[in-house]
């Protein structure tokens, strides 16, 4: 296995909708095995193919609830169904998310508190999961960025105007830029 750049904001594969995969074959496999260490490595909770330079729908998800247990998977061509969100703006403590294509950085944003998604895996059969809390907002997370969305293109008013100040301070609007889990000094 092997650590993958993570590309960041400006990288053209980041604003781009992503392909279904087609057939899953040792390509593929090796692949998701090389996300989850990245994800790992970042560390993240979640990892989109596009984020290492990949457009396919495939993304990795690792998080562990408030009791320790632990929930990882893949999913490869995902569907996404959500409960309409709440009205009103999102609480800060609560609803702030960051990513590791937008490094160091975190916005309050209104997400879905239910989801259901389905795909497959990587033997081919079918996934089903449906999940509320932060499990929902990694699947939304991830799942937008596999339609080319970067949750920083969810944000509004002063924080949308707050991270266009950070892009351009940190040079981020260019392509082909990325960094190096556990090489590079930065704050994921």
């Amino acid at each position: 296995m092997a650590v993958l750049p993570i590309r960041i904001m400006g990288d053209p594969v980041l604003h781009a909708p992503a392909s279904p995969v087609g057939e899953v074959d040792d390509e593929v496999r090796q692949l998701v095995a090389d996300m989850f260490e990245t994800m790992d490595a970042a560390p993240g909770v979640g990892l989109a193919a596009p984020q290492v330079g990949v457009g396919l729908r495939i993304y990795t998800y690792s998080y562990e609830d408030d009791a320790g247990a632990p929930w990882r998977g893949v999913i490869l061509n995902p569907e996404l169904w959500m409960r309409p969100l709440e009205p009103g703006e999102p609480d800060p403590d609560e609803e702030s998310e960051g990513c590791l294509s937008v490094p160091g950085e975190r916005f309050p944003l209104r997400r879905s508190d239910a989801v259901l998604v389905t795909g497959i895996d990587l033997d081919g059969a079918p996934v089903r999961i449906e999940v509320d809390g932060w499990r929902a907002r990694i699947m939304q997370h991830e799942f937008d960025h596999l339609d080319g969305v970067l949750y920083i293109d969810r944000l509004s008013g002063s924080d949308a105007k707050t991270m266009q100040k950070i892009a351009r301070k940190r040079g981020w609007g260019r392509p082909g830029l990325s960094w190096m889990p556990g090489v590079d000094d930065l704050e994921a």
